[in-house]
């Protein structure tokens, strides 16, 4: 099928997939005043709600795409979206905190088999000409979710009538790839002498090596600016909580711009580290005035819109180089569960190392943080060009 042509109905249901599992990553951060007054949570509770995603994903990516190489890509993108839909039902209902817990580790390990099946599906139905086109838009699933999350929260009063329509959501877009998505064959037994060798040459091959550790510091520039983002606009700039959440999602919204860029630059023949090298410094160079609050209110606020869609440029990159820089076809899959762990393991790093900064240096020492990872950015790009692959 990736040859002979491109079924966008099966793309469009694919990326579909992925906005709604982003939707049970936007829904907790958006909900938290919410589950702090219902449930009498702590902000260190509220904050291992919302770590667990990230855990999983910084641990289990490999893991993740040596279970799709074998079971085939699509049958686990639908067991992911049942998993999901599952665990945010079973969180709807939970009496307490430790069933809610529970009901986030179901959802991420649902979470974190759609990520990875995604692209993975992808790589097989899409022709050669159209696959930088498709994986720009399959890489707009988490921005895409998160401002829809945070948009529709203003319709729920109750955190619980929020968890059902999000499971709801899942169920819809399990029924959209099964109606869909073609099937994708899978691969060889699953043993763990093949898994410990799969993981190793993944992690021995310089390029999934690369893009993961590019990846962990884009995530880490975007999340150290949006974790704290809606505090930025409250505490510094002055604006009503209620505006900083609807800005909050418009500067989300903004890193889809990106994203699609990046397909059609790619598509143009654009080097792939030339992109990142110039989303990297944008990133570094734009967080030196987001963070130090020099600007009033409202170009501070561009500024974030800017961030957000010069830096979507990156992993619509890095999630499309990724299956072709694998050190062997069946390894595609393991070579973006790689990369999903650079992507989680800086969404832990990022909020961490900028809010530890900001409680005893101010907002300031957060931009030297960001900007010194968009030097590495540029590093790691240069690098990433010394490579043999298409497009570096």
């Amino acid at each position: 099928m990736g040859q002979e042509g491109t079924r966008w109905g099966a793309v469009a249901a694919i990326v579909g997939a992925g906005v709604a599992a982003a939707l049970q990553v936007g829904k907790l951060i958006i909900a938290a005043p919410l589950l702090r007054r219902d449930l009498g949570l702590d902000l260190a509770a509220i904050g291992a709600l919302a770590a667990v995603f990230s855990v999983l994903g910084m641990f289990g990516g490999i893991a993740a795409g040596g279970v799709i190489g074998r079971y085939g890509a699509r049958r686990m993108l639908l067991a992911g979206l049942a998993a999901t839909a599952v665990g945010a039902a079973l969180g709807a209902m939970a009496p307490a905190y430790g069933l809610l817990l529970a009901s986030r580790v179901m959802e991420g390990l649902g979470f974190l088999m759609i990520s990875v099946a995604g692209p993975a599906a992808l790589q097989r139905m899409v022709s050669a000409s159209n696959r930088d086109i498709a994986f720009a838009l399959w890489s707009c699933y988490m921005p895409a979710g998160m401002a829809i999350a945070m948009l529709a929260s203003q319709a729920f009063g109750d955190w619980r009538g929020y968890w059902w329509c999000a499971s709801a959501a899942v169920v819809v877009s399990l029924a959209s790839v099964a109606a869909l998505a073609p099937a994708t064959p899978g691969g060889a037994s699953l043993s763990w002498r093949s898994l410990r060798q799969d993981t190793a040459d993944t992690l021995g091959a310089p390029g999934p090596r690369l893009l993961a550790l590019t990846f962990t510091l884009y995530s880490l520039m975007f999340f150290a600016l949006f974790t704290f983002l809606p505090v930025l606009l409250t505490e510094q700039l002055g604006l009503s909580l209620a505006t900083a959440g609807v800005y909050s999602a418009i500067a989300s919204a903004a890193n889809v711009i990106g994203n699609l860029g990046a397909g059609v630059l790619l598509a143009r023949g654009w080097r792939r580290s030339t992109l990142i090298v110039c989303a990297s410094v944008a990133m570094g160079a734009v967080a030196l005035l987001i963070f130090r609050s020099v600007l009033p209110a409202m170009p501070t606020f561009l500024l974030c819109v800017l961030f957000s869609a010069v830096g979507g440029l990156i992993p619509a990159t890095l999630l499309g180089t990724a299956p072709t820089l694998a050190p062997r076809a069946g390894l595609a899959a393991a070579s973006v569960g790689l990369v999903m762990q650079g992507s989680n393991l800086g969404q832990v790093i990022g909020p961490l190392a900028v809010g530890g900064a900001i409680d005893r240096y101010g907002w300031t020492s957060a931009s030297f943080i960001v900007a010194a990872a968009g030097l590495g950015g540029v590093a790691l790009a240069w690098r990433l060009r010394r490579l043999r692959g298409v497009g570096l």
